[in-house]
């Protein structure tokens, strides 16, 4: 994935902070951590989902060009 980088980053300050004695700034990048890995796996379903086109689109339109057309 293109933005897993930055979970790469976050371990990169975790370990900085844990050999320094930054124990709550460690503790907060873990969260950072969990979140972002999160938010990158979300991200991803997403443009799965809309690149094999599951998506909720037609679903949601209330109108348009040849919807619900009568003669």
């Amino acid at each position: 994935m293109q933005n897993d980088w930055i979970l790469d980053v976050l371990a990169d300050l975790k370990s900085f902070a844990d050999s320094n004695g930054l124990g709550a700034l460690s503790r907060q990048l873990d969260e950072t951590a969990t979140i972002a890995a999160g938010e990158i796996s979300s991200c991803a379903t997403k443009v799965q989902t809309k690149a094999y086109g599951d998506t909720d689109d037609d679903k949601s339109s209330s109108g348009g060009f040849g919807r619900h057309q009568h003669a």
